[in-house]
């Protein structure tokens, strides 16, 4: 590091230049001098290369101060004319503040676009402007910025209404016409016109400047030095991956720099990697270029001189100067934007010009840096905005052609501003009359798609990827077409129809390109080899998607203009119709009496193609003729009679039967290219464009002909006219020797042909074509929808166009046609159709997917079934169409359709034999009723024509002879008897029940005759009968199928009975347990249960006896203590979630000594099961047969499973609940109990000779062979304690391995260590999982406001109960020696021991720890001690002892009381508060006075309570589980003091124990208060633990998603200094915010790189860590480095639904419900659990990169 040290050396050397120097004189002396160009540039020659560029590593704080010394300084002295301070004051004072916010945003802070006023979705504020506006009533959208863009507060044109903020509000009184200079003197314009060319020319000369090794005239320094830098610079090709390893290479570098190397240069765009003489540079810059040139372009290097760069250096600074300036005054800023636009004196460039035209080759900095100061200088200012974005347009085709060879993002391009000015209405229009712009952006984009075929028309075919690259970035041309187009001319000028219509014009060129583009012939015979490019043509259909939307929306705006396109669109048409008729043979096809002339085209033998923009543009403009009215009112303008309606309908017709064809499945052999299309044809996103057109072009054709003519070429291009053009179609396959799969064809043809005609005639939901508005239609697109069923908001907006505004206009009419259902803690809210709206329901509706039909039908058939209604589908009544498609309803009249018909329903008298199909019955069927509801509305409307349209007499007409053919409805009459056609039986009876009324109608309106009524009657009897018979079978069929579900569930409970077993296992989550039943009445004659001392609940040998099934091998086995072991699948985990002390430094685990836990509860083990058994050998060979898949895996491929077999992870075989170890299962222990038991002191005092004999007996075997005679005299062991017994192992040999094998692995995970049996730190690693897993099960049931017993799943009692069993079995698996030695150390701490050395101090142990250590380790003791002492009295006197030093733990600890009222108690009370008195009064005498002074009895009483109940709590659960007992049942309710101390044999008042045992306790209190570490605690800085301990809380979370993106906006990288993280995500357990997800917060984590999150979840969650990405609204679990999953996140829209990546932008707002979810796993320990289960389901989760997030 020596650079660095000269580095900070060599100001120090110049130090006595600058002291000398005084800006003020240079000022003046600047002031008297001719030529100030030349001044001020000598004096950048002398002193930038002195601040800046003195050696390798920059020195920005000493640069800036310098430069502002000895550079900036002067410029403002001569700016000002005096103190630069005082100057700037002044004018910032005098100048009116802008009402122009212009904010310019950070990346990811927080946008906010009103969808109600914005003019178009680019409009945006910041969040101070949005939460000061009246926008935040209204219905926005919120996003995250990408940077760069600013806030449009106070721009008129960007809001229809609420332009200003509170803040920006124009002031009424002060007229801001006035020009801001009028405030300035003469001399100060001019001295600031000087300064300002001077500064800003020098700047754009040094950063345009291309010469590597000398400077600009005038620049040259004095003294050159030679010293030069190898540069890297950005591009956006090579991976940082890439860039790290070659800089290794050539700069021999470590990891760290290269990263930090990479950082910088992708941050700023370029970066010094090497400092020194010229050989030195050019030696690095060879071995980087050769590294990288090998499959791309090499990495970017220059060696400059050091003069030059740092010129450059201070020419960035010298813009970021100016754009500090200018902020002070409007004044300056428009001194600035003059002098940046003053064109040279022989119209050369002005230099913003010059900057705009080398912008490509600038780098990232540069370029940042200029954009920000065009947008605080040119685009603040009104005026020059004008100017700026006419010099833009004129340069418009230049900077897009940089752009598209550059390859930086589009951010960092020029051209990106175009948003800033295009999207300005006012600015739009002028530049579209002045400077031509729409056909210049048309032209351009042409101008770069140069790839054409003979015929003209864009060919992606074989596109490399460089020209696929470039295709890319010329898609952003439509971006700024769009901008220009987004907001629609009210009035119009000759010059703006002359311009926009020129501009049309080149539009067609483009679409004239595009007709017929990427043809297809379909293939016979072979599959075809290479699939075909498709997606470059539709991507570029879906660009211009809204754009064609946009150009008719221009046109419908203005009749002249509507017109003139109209004809050139026509004439553009037919241009490319100029072929249509080559080579195709005409012919006339004759059918009923009719015929027509046409060409022959078999779309299944030539080419075809998807793409016609021209016919389907000019289907579009067809149809604003008839919503205009122009059509009626200028007939003679337009060149109706010159259409040519075969013409018009030709391409699309054979669009929509290639649609058929494919579907028909003649074009398998094409491959998926084909069926992509077909799929984007149909899809929402291009359907508007594509299909809609094209139906509306069949129907403008149509309108035009003769209906009979039109069918008939309909039939000859689906290439079925052979089929119902032949005499006897009626009989259709009478020979049998055709081919079955061309019937299969025909049929779906046949069918697909009769979906078109209802689509022709049917679809009037297009203003223009039908008499609706817009509103109707995204109607009747919802109903559609929600028939299907019920659906999310997101999902209805999916399945609804969008406009260019990004609007579907749903809002408007949601609420008239369904009614929203809330979620619940998971899912979505619904939106659920109302039931008025399904009479809309059209089977055919057009934009139904074949599954969304079928879907749609099945759900509206069930509930018409539901509400006993008939289950009939009929068509809806439609709209009116408008004049100009007026006659199109004749086509449901006309003979050929009648033909067809009649000839599909004789096909069907027959039962199928593959010659019809019942979907194609069901077309027919509905064709007819559609020409029922026809003539119904006819009839109800006007009268004539009710006349001219006369379906029932057609239908009801017999064939013509010499046939004589039935009539269509003497053949439904028959049909609906049909057996075979039961299906389609209600349909027919609604045709012929319509067909009875209409007759019926017709007769009223002429009069009725009565032999007709009475044939009406006798058909109302035989309905009447047929409903009958139906309500009937029905009956029958409910009785049949209720009998049948009795037998099924009688089954059932047979089968629940036999496999009792095995249900009480799996349905664990289903019911909580009652631990034991409490009808046994306890054995002793007590009939209270106790749980714990001699007078506890004893089980009897039938309560003991307990029996379960292994899930591996079904064989039931009885839990005992000498048979096979039975083991429970669990998970042992550290865990921080009790955690009061996250900061507590990491400990060695090697040296680290565990006995006593540290009340702060900084980390504990927490063991978890699932509940379900097995025997350990079954376990064992299933673990083998885990490990053995995944050493095969392991040589197949390396991927992460969801658990790590090598840290002995498995899934459990049942419910795959992700599990690392066993417990084993024991029996409850026999104890008997003789009547004499000691008190406690008695207790105490043999305990004590009992410690000192085993004292005795480990000095005697330490000091063997030396004689130790008086210390072996002092201490005989007590009556029946015998030192040499070694009591005999109870346990079978498979209940030892177990025991050994949980036990190791508690120890192995608790303290991340290898595992290893023989250490004596593995019981007390038990113990502790042991007291730390209740603890934490107590807090979640008080978290809950669950009561202690009652409430717990299976799962969790089942894995209590063994866990404490486990701990008072473990020590039998350690060395005897080893437990009794924890066991002294733990009761030294409370019954002093001169032999124990170092024993913590009260406060500094957890007393629950501490009573289960003790209670779990004395057995190791009791078994040497034959003296007839119980057990269960040690158990007793050692909780007494703990509670009384809980208590006093208590009381040192508690707060002093608030001033308050005294609580009276009553008397009831008035004990326990004196007592506590005493006791508090005696503890303050032993610490003379390191304790407050308390006087109220009631508060220290209710500290005591509060305080003691969680450790009550924690011992009832505890003792239940270990012994057994019981649990009363006040304890499964809340009242539970007095139930609590009952059960745990303790007095109500537990003070007595103190004063019942005086004399033992009283020196054993003042041994506590006399240990040294109480006081310093006491006195100590750091706070003490307090209780009750509180439950932790994940953090608060502010209500409104948007204060946390702005939250994270402002957060940048704690590495890389001041960059803005790109991925900030805030840890929800302690509130940290992190850079997770980049190079530059990696650190290093036992020997792995992991990023930030990983890391952190090590210090702040041992492991585990739950995470909120802000910017992708996105809960992340993090378990150990390899595990991950991603969660939903709390935060809901109005509509119930998260929004993860922020894509729809809905206001989001916190749902408490779900952020409790997310806590109550945290604290359940089910984070890992949950992220097992996600990596399960989802695969792809399994190959994130978890740890480098």
């Amino acid at each position: 590091m020596a650079a660095a040290e000269t580095d900070s050396e060599v100001p120090c050397a110049r130090c006595s230049d600058f002291l000398h120097f005084s800006a003020k004189d240079t000022a003046a002396k600047w002031l008297e001098v001719d030529n100030l160009l030349k001044e001020v540039y000598q004096h950048l020659a002398c002193f930038v290369p002195k601040i800046y560029c003195l050696g390798p590593n920059l020195n920005p704080q000493n640069e800036d101060l310098l430069a502002q010394l000895l550079l900036q300084g002067p410029l403002e002295w001569y700016l000002c004319g005096e103190e630069p301070t005082v100057g700037l004051a002044k004018l910032e004072q005098s100048n009116q503040p802008s009402q122009l916010c212009g904010h310019v945003f950070k990346v990811g802070e927080p946008t906010y676009s009103c969808r109600d006023c914005a003019a178009d979705p680019t409009c945006v504020l910041c969040m101070q402007c949005f939460l000061g506006s009246v926008h935040k009533e209204h219905r926005y959208r919120m996003t995250t910025s990408g940077g760069g863009g600013f806030c449009d507060c106070g721009d008129t044109e960007a809001w229809k209404k609420g332009p200003y903020c509170q803040k920006h509000e124009p002031n009424i009184s002060d007229s801001s016409q006035k020009d801001p200079l009028a405030n300035l003197s003469e001399q100060m314009i001019t001295r600031t016109r000087n300064v300002f060319s001077i500064i800003l020319k020098y700047a754009v000369h040094m950063l345009t400047w291309e010469k590597e090794d000398e400077l600009p005239e005038g620049l040259e320094p004095p003294a050159r030095g030679d010293t030069y830098y190898c540069m890297l610079f950005n591009d956006e090709v090579h991976t940082y991956e890439q860039v790290i390893y070659t800089l290794q290479k050539a700069v021999n570098c470590t990891q760290k720099e290269a990263v930090s190397f990479a950082t910088t240069v992708d941050r700023d765009g370029r970066k010094s990697v090497r400092f020194g003489d010229f050989q030195f540079c050019e030696q690095a810059k060879s071995v980087i270029v050769r590294n990288t040139s090998r499959q791309t372009k090499p990495l970017r290097v220059q060696v400059m001189h050091s003069s030059v760069v740092a010129h450059q250096c201070f020419a960035l600074k010298a813009l970021n100067w100016l754009g500090q300036i200018i902020k002070s005054s409007d004044a300056l800023r428009r001194i600035l934007c003059l002098v940046g636009l003053q064109q040279g004196p022989n119209g050369e460039n002005s230099l913003v010009d010059t900057l705009m035209l080398c912008d490509s080759k600038m780098w990232k900095g540069a370029r940042n840096v200029y954009h920000q100061l065009f947008m605080s200088s040119l685009l603040m200012d009104p005026k020059y905005k004008k100017l700026f974005a006419i010099q833009f347009a004129k340069n418009y085709e230049r900077l897009q052609s940089d752009y598209v060879k550059d390859d930086h993002d589009r951010e960092f391009s020029i051209t990106d501003l175009s948003v800033q000015m295009f999207t300005v209405p006012s600015l739009a229009r002028m530049l579209i009359t002045e400077e031509n712009l729409m056909t210049t952006i048309i032209q351009t984009f042409v101008d770069h798609l140069r790839h054409r075929d003979i015929q003209g028309r864009f060919q992606f075919e074989r596109y490399t990827a460089q020209q696929a690259f470039k295709f890319r970035r010329v898609q952003s041309l439509i971006g700024d077409l769009k901008y220009v187009l987004i907001s629609r001319p009210t009035e119009w000028s000759d010059q703006l129809r002359e311009k926009f219509l020129e501009g049309f014009e080149a539009f067609l060129e483009l679409l004239k390109c595009m007709q017929g583009m990427d043809p297809v012939v379909r293939q016979v015979g072979q599959h075809i080899e290479m699939e075909p490019e498709w997606e470059a043509a539709f991507t570029l259909q879906m660009k211009l998607t809204h754009i064609i939307s946009m150009m008719q929306e221009w046109c419908a705006n203005d009749e002249k203009v509507l017109i003139e396109a109209y004809k050139k669109c026509l004439s553009a048409l037919t241009h490319c119709h100029s072929g249509f008729t080559d080579g195709e043979q005409p012919i006339t096809l004759s059918m009923c009496g009719h015929s027509v002339d046409t060409i022959r085209y078999c779309v299944s033998q030539e080419k075809v193609s998807i793409h016609l923009p021209v016919s389907r543009l000019l289907a579009g403009l067809h149809a604003l003729l008839s919503k205009t009215e122009v059509a009626y009112r200028f007939p003679e303008l337009l060149p109706l009679s010159e259409l040519s309606p075969p013409m018009l309908i030709e391409h699309p017709l054979r669009c929509l039967v290639l649609c058929a064809q494919v579907h028909a499945g003649m074009w398998r052999r094409n491959g998926f290219s084909l069926v992509n299309q077909i799929y984007y044809y149909h899809n929402v996103k291009c359907r508007v464009e594509m299909f809609d057109k094209d139906l509306v072009m069949l129907q403008a054709g149509a309108s035009m002909m003769d209906p009979n003519h039109f069918l008939m070429i309909v039939l000859s291009r689906f290439e079925l006219y052979h089929i119902f053009s032949s005499a006897d179609c009626r009989k259709r396959y009478g020979r049998e020797n055709i081919n079955k799969d061309v019937v299969q064809q025909n049929n779906t043809l046949i069918e697909e042909m009769l979906h078109l005609v209802i689509m022709v005639v049917g679809e009037r939901y297009i203003a223009g074509v039908g008499q609706v508005e817009s509103y109707d239609e995204i109607k009747r697109e919802i109903i559609h929808q929600l028939c299907i069923r019920p659906m999310a908001h997101s999902e209805l907006v999916k399945a609804l166009p969008e406009n260019e505004n990004k609007e579907t206009g749903m809002e408007r009419v949601i609420d008239h046609v369904a009614l929203f259902k809330k979620p619940g803690v998971t899912g979505r809210g619904l939106y659920k159709l109302r039931p008025e709206c399904a009479k809309m329901f059209n089977l055919y509706f057009n934009h139904y997917s074949r599954a969304d039909q079928s879907k749609a039908e099945e759900a509206q058939r069930k509930i018409k079934r539901q509400n006993g209604e008939d289950s009939v589908l009929p068509p809806p009544v439609p709209p009116h169409f408008c004049p100009l498609f007026g006659s199109l309803v004749n086509i449901l009249q006309c003979d050929v359709l009648l033909g067809i018909l009649g000839a599909v329903l004789q096909w069907a008298m027959e039962p199928s034999g593959g010659h019809w199909s019942e979907s194609m019955l069901q077309r027919v069927l509905h064709l007819l009723g559609m020409g029922l509801v026809e003539e119904q509305q006819h009839l109800t409307g006007s009268t004539e024509d009710g006349i001219s349209f006369n379906f029932t007499l057609k239908i009801s007409r017999p064939g013509e002879a010499p046939g004589n053919t039935p009539s269509i409805l003497a053949l439904l009459e028959t049909l609906q008897n049909a057996p075979h056609l039961e299906v389609h039986k209600d349909m027919i009876r609604w045709i012929l029940k319509t067909v009875a009324n209409i007759k019926t109608t017709r007769e009223c309106t002429a009069s009725a005759s009565p032999a007709d009524s009475s044939g009406h009657s006798q058909e109302e009897t035989v309905r009447d009968k047929d409903k009958a018979e139906r309500k009937r079978k029905a009956e029958m069929a409910r009785l049949r199928r209720e009998k049948i579900m009795a037998q099924m569930s009688e089954m059932q409970r047979h089968f629940i009975n036999e496999n009792k077993d095995l249900f009480q296992q799996s349905l664990e989550e289903l019911d909580a347990t009652t631990s034991t039943s409490l009808e046994h009445s306890p054995s002793t004659c007590d009939s209270t249960l106790v749980c714990v001392g001699p007078r506890r609940w004893r089980a009897s040998a039938s309560d003991r006896r307990q029996v379960v099934t292994c899930i591996l091998c079904q064989e039931e086995q009885e839990i005992r203590v000498d048979g096979k072991a039975m083991v429970l699948a669990a998970f042992v985990q550290r865990s921080t979630v009790m955690s009061k002390n996250r900061k507590r430094p990491t400990y060695n685990p090697d040296k680290y000594d565990p006995l006593f836990m540290h009340p702060d509860l900084s980390f504990g083990t927490h063991t978890g099961s699932c509940g379900h058994i097995m025997h350990s050998h079954c376990w064992q060979r299933y673990f083998e047969a885990v490990q053995a898949k995944e050493q095969r895996r392991q040589q197949r491929l390396r991927v992460h499973t969801s658990y790590d077999v090598e840290n002995g992870e498995f899934l459990c075989p049942l419910c795959e609940c992700l599990s690392n170890t066993v417990i084993p299962l024991l029996p409850l222990t026999k104890t008997t109990c003789s009547t004499e038991q000691p008190d406690q002191r008695q207790w105490v005092n043999i305990t004590s000779q009992q410690i000192k004999a085993l004292h005795a007996a480990r000095k005697k075997t330490n000091a063997e062979g030396v004689d130790d005679a008086d210390s072996a005299e002092d201490c005989h062991p007590p009556d029946g304690f015998r030192l040499d017994h070694t009591p005999k192992n109870p346990y079978s040999g498979t209940i030892k391995e177990m025991l050994t094998t949980f036990g190791t692995a508690t120890y192995k995970v608790g303290l991340k260590v290898h595992p290893n049996e023989q250490d004596a730190r593995v019981p007390i690693m038990c113990w502790g999982s042991c007291a730390y897993t209740i603890q934490s099960i107590e807090r979640l049931l008080v978290d809950e406001e669950k009561p202690l017993f009652g409430s717990l799943p299976c799962r969790q009692n089942d894995c209590l109960s063994s866990l404490t069993r486990f701990g008072s079995a473990c020590w039998t698996a350690s060395s005897q020696a080893v437990v009794h030695g924890h066991f002294i150390r733990l009761l030294a701490a409370l019954v002093p021991d001169s032999q124990v050395e170092n024993t913590p101090c009260i406060l500094d142990i957890d007393m629950f720890h501490m009573l289960v250590s003790l209670v779990l380790s004395y057995p190791a003791l009791h078994c040497l001690d034959s003296s007839g002492m119980s057990e269960d009295a040690a158990q007793l006197h050692l909780l007494h002892l703990v509670t009384i030093a809980h208590i006093v733990q208590i009381l040192l600890t508690s707060i002093p009381e608030e001033v308050r009222m005294e609580q009276e108690s009553g008397g009831a009370e008035r004990e326990e508060e004196e007592s506590v008195c005493l006791l508090y009064n005696t503890l303050r005498r032993h610490l003379s006075s390191g304790l407050h002074e308390v006087t109220s009895g009631w508060h220290l009483w209710h500290c005591v309570k509060t305080g003691i109940l969680p450790y009550l709590r924690a011992a009832a659960l505890f003792f239940h589980y270990l012994n057994g007992a019981p649990a009363p049942p006040e304890l499964h309710g809340v009242g539970e003091w007095e139930a609590l101390c009952g059960y745990l044999c303790l007095p109500s008042n537990p003070l007595q124990l103190y004063y019942n045992n005086l004399e033992l306790l009283e020196p054993l209190l003042q041994g506590w208060c006399s240990h040294p570490g109480v006081l310093q605690a006491l006195q100590s800085s750091t706070a003490l633990i307090r209780f009750p301990r509180e439950s932790n809380h994940l953090i608060e979370l502010p209500e409104d998603y948007s204060a946390l993106i702005n939250q994270a906006s402002s957060f940048t990288c704690p590495k890389s200094g001041g960059d803005k993280s790109r991925a900030p995500t805030l840890c929800l357990v302690c509130g940290a915010m992190l850079c997770s997800q980049s190079y530059c917060c990696q650190t290093e984590l036992e020997g792995d790189d992991v990023g930030a999150c990983t890391a952190h979840t090590f210090t702040c969650g041992a492991g585990v860590g739950i995470f909120l990405r802000v910017r992708e609204s996105q809960v992340l679990f993090l378990a150990g480095k390899t595990k991950g999953c991603f969660y939903a996140p709390p935060y809901l829209d109005d509509y119930g639904e998260t929004d993860q990546g922020l894509r729809r932008g809905n206001p989001l707002h916190l749902c408490q419900e779900r952020y409790r979810k997310i806590q109550k796993l945290w604290r359940q320990h089910s984070i890992t659990e949950e992220i097992g289960h996600a990596q399960e389901a989802n695969q792809t989760l399994v190959g994130i990169d978890w740890q480098h997030l």
